[in-house]
């Protein structure tokens, strides 16, 4: 069985110790995000596909469907063989193409972690999110903060990465937004003397 190349940026979850502190990160976003999840779903820039399955497995009473998208075909073939699940579809696609939202049609939930600093345009990301999203549907998204759009980044694998009030920003179009901060495992509103480096918003259309 070919295991898929370790490069720093996916998570791998069958080739890291429980106790990575980036995967214990990524785990808790899922964990985070259960809560708003319901119905068709769409889990963008799925990876290897372990939260798509843990979503499904978490929430399998509220929800019918969850679309796992991915770039990468061979990542898309590993997640399909270790994270098989019933209610899950794995399926090839590029973020920022302005056609997925027509070929994959509207989700009452999202969830988008650690995608958008990946993107050049990240404007053209939200856009696709919002137009996939059905209305009072809900959109978690996740982000590291660092030196702004257009900054370079120490982050191989990054374009850039936002400000918070760049990262606030993004989502002014949608009717409620809820933004929190993680450290580590735990997610909380902004405290003095604390300083956060990834920010999670949920978003109501």
């Amino acid at each position: 069985m070919k295991l898929l190349e370790w490069t720093g940026e996916r998570i791998i979850p069958k080739q890291m110790k429980p106790t990575n502190g980036m995967l214990l990160e990524h785990i808790a976003r899922y964990y985070f995000a259960a809560p708003y999840v319901r119905g068709r779903v769409l889990d963008i820039a799925c990876g290897t596909g372990y939260g798509s399955h843990m979503t499904a497995k978490e929430r399998k009473r509220e929800v019918t469907e969850i679309v796992a998208v991915d770039n990468d075909e061979e990542t898309l073939r590993y997640a399909s063989r270790e994270y098989h699940h019933q209610k899950v579809t794995y399926v090839q696609g590029d973020a920022t193409d302005p056609e997925l939202p027509e070929r994959l049609s509207q989700f009452d939930t999202i969830l988008s972690f650690e995608t958008i600093e990946h993107l050049k345009d990240d404007r053209m990301f939200i856009d696709n999110l919002y137009r996939m999203l059905k209305p009072g549907g809900v959109l978690v998204l996740s982000s590291p903060f660092g030196r702004g759009r257009g900054m370079p980044t120490s982050e191989p694998f990054h374009v850039h990465q936002l400000t918070p009030e760049q990262f606030e920003e993004l989502f002014t179009g949608f009717a409620e937004v809820d933004i929190y901060y993680q450290r580590g495992v735990t997610f909380e509103k902004p405290r003095d003397g604390i300083r956060y480096f990834i920010g999670v918003a949920v978003c109501r259309k």
